[in-house]
Parts: structure tokens; sequence; C-alpha cells
């Protein structure tokens, strides 16, 4: 088991924005991580990449208790993550930006050299303009294809990622499916906050469904798919199977 989670709640003042959460995930798995918008999905990538403290519950990644790491510690430790709106240098060039998560994530001194891994990660995630491009002058599209080479260049074990799919054409989306799964063949375990459901059934070994901060329901895609409360909660009658 390289992630568990165990009775995590996080409120802003009133607002109760995860409550009693506690989910495991096993090496090498693709979690999905589905609700309505609202639902504390990112909340919850939030508290694990260590952005947000929980207020209660803990959290144990690779065996050891991580819940009052900074998000750099844990960053320096395998966990890497997207955003849904990407924050790159924007002064900076693609292969800058990439550099920077290359050096930060390098946990060992047999890496291969930063620029080198940081190409070798814009190749991995199909980067299709000039890595000298500065990230000011980048679209939505490959600003979250950069997102998703810096945190690979980190050299994750676990990847967080947060509605990298938004915006993509069917093609785009294609082709973002299969980075994703080749990452996992790489070794890293990967969860996925997506509304893009054909994506998440596509990709998923188990699916999380979050409702106004609790877990309502935990399975594969095909028991997801039979869950009542899922589909009065999100996905609507059409998904039941």
């Amino acid at each position: 088991m390289i992630l568990e989670l165990q009775g995590i709640s996080k409120r802003f003042g009133g607002l109760v924005a995860l409550k009693d959460i506690s989910l495991n995930l096993d090496e090498g798995q693709i979690l999905g991580l589905i609700g309505p918008n609202g639902a504390g999905k990112t909340t919850l990538l939030n508290v694990i990449s260590g952005s947000l403290r929980p207020d209660n519950g803990y959290i144990r990644y690779q065996g050891k208790e991580i819940s009052k790491l900074s998000s750099d510690r844990r960053c320096q430790k395998g966990i890497s993550r997207t955003f849904q709106i990407s924050r790159p240098f924007s002064k900076m060039t693609v292969l800058e930006n990439v550099m920077v998560a290359a050096i930060f994530g390098d946990r060992s001194q047999k890496q291969e050299p930063p620029r080198d891994r940081a190409l070798s990660a814009l190749r991995f995630v199909q980067f299709s303009i000039d890595e000298n491009t500065l990230a000011e002058n980048l679209n939505t599209v490959q600003l979250k294809r950069l997102d998703l080479a810096r945190a690979l260049a980190s050299n994750p074990s676990l990847l967080l990622l947060d509605e990298i799919a938004a915006g993509l054409t069917p093609l785009e989306l294609a082709d973002l499916v299969g980075v994703i799964r080749h990452t996992r063949e790489r070794g890293v375990t990967i969860i996925v906050v997506e509304h893009l459901m054909r994506m998440i059934l596509r990709l998923c070994d188990k699916i999380v469904v979050l409702h106004y901060g609790e877990k309502i329901a935990e399975g594969t895609p095909e028991e997801i798919c039979q869950d009542k409360r899922v589909a009065d909660a999100y996905l609507g009658e059409n998904y039941l199977l």
C-alpha cells in the first residue's frame, strides 16, 4: 500500500469541506476521484499534497506518517501534482520550468542531468512546440502539458492529476489517456480528479465518489456505475448499468 488516509476532515470556518474520509491506495493503481462541483475533490488533493493540513485524521505514505510534512517535503519524497489552473514561471521558458522541477525532485545522486530529464519529460507528454518558448505565451492545452511534464520531471511515485483533461479535443484526450497509462507502466501510482466520465471509466482501477465532503461510494468502475446513490448525487440515470 502506497497511501492510506484515515478519518481525514477539513473545515473552513463553518464549512465542512471534508468529513471523515478514509481510503487506501495500492502501489500501481489508478484511482479516480469524482463528484459534483464543491464535493471536496481538490481539497482532498491539497491535503494529500500538503498545501492544506487536515483538522483530523492522518496520512501515511509508503508506510510513514506524513500528515505534518510541508508540501515541498512531500514532493521530495515522491508526491507530485498538477493543478486545475496551471502555475508556471511565466517569464521562464518551457524547458526552464521543467528543469526547476527536475532539480527540485532529484532525490538521489544517480539521476540523469536535469536538462536531459526535463527534455525527456517534455517528449513523454508529447509537448508539441519549441521548449524555448516562454510559458506566458502558451495556450491552455499547452499549459496543461507543461504542468504534467513538470510533475513527472520531479520523479514522483504518487502523481495527483487535477482536471488535467479540461478543454481537450477527443484526439487530445485519447493521447492524454495513453500518456497516463504509460506513466503507470513506469511504476507511478496515480489519483485522477476529473469530470469526464469516459476518461475515468477507461483509466481507473478504482473510483471514490465524494458528495458534500463525504465519501458516498468506493469501488470498481462497474460497481460505481451500478450504485444508485452515485447516480442520484452525480452521474444520473444514464450511467446505471
